[in-house]
């Protein structure tokens, strides 16, 4: 059964290539593909339909242009600082994360520049990832006065353990291509031009696999990931929310307008 249709979408990609489904973030409104309402909301009803996918036994997962997705648009956030809306969002935020982990069919990322925030939790929940030489990953939500809340609390201790995590979480640092490689927090790092060339191989050959083996192999491991996320996700996504509407944050925030670095109070 084919549950994704391209006309759905308005910023998001999806094409289908015999049993790959190929899907590429592609925000009209953003060159480097910022997650912003239009796109965040797409987003959860992607991993939503995908749950329903039968016609596809792959999907191979990648962004438009220079960026997989460099998180979280600060245009947008203004709007987010009221209860109602940030209630919303934390609602939309974990069924996004429980539908992309609850996708039975194999998906490989494929990253093909900075993947960044939720950009970065979305790549590294994905079942196998390839990262470009030239891409960077990070979880920078520490840098804009936010907590880590949107899935980066759950997966990066379980890729890389817990000191490595804090790491890179606390420092809100870019992660490059090769360190990434070293440290386990992605699969195979390969020349950005033979990207999707590569990645597209090995969502081909599960594609060609036996599908019921491969899609319940799959999820018996996510039940592992699942276990962090009933774990941590709702403890950080709750603390983001608080940070949210901290002073840090909207310091962060005119800091970034003015072109400044911020100067956090604690409050």
């Amino acid at each position: 059964m084919s549950a994704i249709d391209e006309a759905d979408f308005r910023a998001i990609g999806v094409e289908r290539d015999g049993a790959l489904l190929v899907i590429t973030i592609d925000n009209p409104a953003s060159e480097l593909n910022a997650v912003d309402e239009v796109l965040h909301d797409e987003l959860a009803r992607l991993f939503a339909l995908l749950r329903r996918e039968r016609q596809a036994r792959a999907v191979l997962l990648t962004g438009r242009g220079r960026a997989f997705s460099a998180g979280g648009d600060f245009a947008w956030f203004p709007s987010l600082r009221a209860p109602e809306r940030l209630d919303a969002l934390r609602l939309d935020a974990r069924q996004l994360i429980n539908d992309l982990l609850d996708v039975e069919v194999p998906i490989v990322a494929a990253v093909n520049g900075p993947a960044m925030g939720l950009g970065a939790s979305i790549a590294l929940l994905c079942d196998v990832i390839f990262m470009a030489d030239t891409a960077t990953i990070g979880d920078p939500h520490v840098r804009v006065g936010l907590v880590a809340g949107d899935g980066g609390a759950v997966i990066w201790p379980l890729a890389v353990g817990p000191a490595r995590a804090k790491e890179y979480l606390l420092t809100g640092d870019p992660v490059s291509a090769v360190e990434a490689e070293r440290i386990g927090l992605v699969n195979r790092v390969v020349p950005a031009d033979r990207l999707l060339d590569e990645a597209g191989v090995l969502a081909r050959r599960l594609a060609a696999g036996a599908p019921l083996a491969v899609r319940y192999t799959k999820l018996a491991v996510n039940k592992l990931v699942k276990d962090a996320l009933n774990t941590a996700f709702d403890a950080s996504t709750a603390l983001e929310l608080v940070t949210f509407m901290s002073e840090d944050h909207a310091e962060a925030v005119t800091a970034l307008q003015e072109k400044r670095s911020p100067e956090f109070k604690g409050r």
